[in-house]
């Protein structure tokens, strides 16, 4: 009997880096019956996210450098030196174990150690890069492995060797694509006469864009409620968000237009209702926007390493397929105003669609995942 294919996915950190790994051990699992394993880093959320999608995950121990010169930065970075020794041990044990195939990486200080001892043992190896600019661990990795894959067109250039980068896309949850704008909001219980904008700033939130937002909610709730409004405010500033509300003398149950949640559970067929959404530029939310072809407001985060977010909405912005707004440059009455113009330019909204639709990479998982079996065979 033939041994089944097995393939060790390597990743952390973040949500955009760990989605793209799920989705695509979903497919080797299902078209090849492959053995799964996931390794991550210690601590690290991989290791609450990874088991609920139903896979096994190791973790190695292994951290980021920060880059102040604080006593505690110090004292962590000593710490990091000390995990960078640990680590590669660490992975050449869970690889001799597991005997893979295929190695993975898809970003997060875990890959580096897991993807760099797989290649120096011969085992077929790939990085996925999500963000327009390569993190330091794709960097370095990029060098070693046997191909790696990008996002956009627009990243290849990033890489001192482009023979071995191939324009894959990101992978995309297939429930993005599910239903139609039209059907979406049938699902969601209201039609097609008022435009629809969606808002979200990440899973916990952020604390001073949901500060912007409560100007942003009393100036819509005043005009009337132009717009049905879905917005995912974050587990940490939700009640916050709603007491300032309630203090500036709206009460949202007189407004059924304006449906603010904690979290948004159904993102797929939120965003596909969507005319408008206003987010982050994580790189899964970039990969989904440019994949549906929504028009989108985008406010990157300050707080990422070496200004991922900013990098990745320029790359939808300067295409014509997004709107880029830097946090310390907003106000509530700023983003509400871009919105409404937007929302008033119907045309504008199609060509900002056909944009994003030039710059998508169609078909992400199918390619991926025939470049990763050609590694194979």
């Amino acid at each position: 009997m033939n041994k089944p294919l097995r393939v060790l996915f390597t990743c952390g950190g973040t949500a955009g880096h760990i989605n793209p790994a799920v989705a695509l051990a979903g497919m080797f699992q299902e078209r090849d019956g492959a053995e799964i394993l996931f390794v991550g880093a210690d601590g690290g959320m991989e290791e609450a996210l990874v088991p609920k999608s139903g896979y096994d995950i190791r973790t190695v121990t292994i951290s980021s450098f920060y880059r102040s010169l604080s006593l505690k930065s110090l004292t962590h970075n000593l710490k990091t030196v000390k995990n960078l020794l640990i680590s590669p041990g660490q992975a050449r044990k869970i690889l001799k174990e597991f005997q893979p195939d295929l190695v993975v990486g898809t970003g997060g200080y875990a890959s580096f150690p897991v993807v760099n001892q797989a290649a120096k043992l011969g085992i077929p190896t790939a990085v996925h890069e999500s963000n327009a600019f390569p993190g330091l661990t794709t960097q370095r990795l990029s060098k070693v492995v046997d191909v790696v894959m990008v996002g956009f067109e627009e990243s290849k250039q990033h890489y001192g060797d482009q023979s071995r980068v191939v324009v894959t896309g990101t992978p995309v949850r297939e429930d993005f694509f599910a239903q139609t704008r039209s059907q979406a909001r049938v699902a969601l219980g209201f039609g097609d006469e008022k435009r629809v904008v969606v808002t979200t700033w990440g899973s916990l939130g952020a604390q001073v864009m949901n500060d912007y937002m409560v100007d942003f909610v009393v100036r819509e709730c005043q005009a009337g409620t132009p717009f049905h409004h879905i917005y995912g405010v974050g587990s940490r500033y939700y009640q916050r968000v709603l007491d300032r509300i309630r203090e500036r003398g709206v009460d949202l149950s007189q407004y059924p237009d304006v449906d603010i949640r904690e979290y948004i559970y159904d993102m797929p067929v939120v965003m596909s209702a969507a005319d408008v959404v206003m987010s982050r530029a994580g790189a899964s939310t970039i990969a989904e926007i440019a994949a549906i072809a929504k028009p989108s407001i985008l406010v990157p985060s300050p707080n990422v390493t070496a200004n991922h977010q900013e990098k990745n909405a320029r790359v939808l912005s300067d295409q014509g397929g997004a709107v880029l707004m830097l946090e310390n440059e907003l106000s509530g009455k700023k983003l509400y105003a871009q919105v409404v113009t937007m929302l008033d330019n119907h045309s504008s909204l199609d060509q900002m669609s056909m944009a994003l639709r030039r710059l998508s990479v169609g078909n992400a998982n199918e390619r991926i995942y025939e470049t990763l079996k050609g590694l194979i065979r």
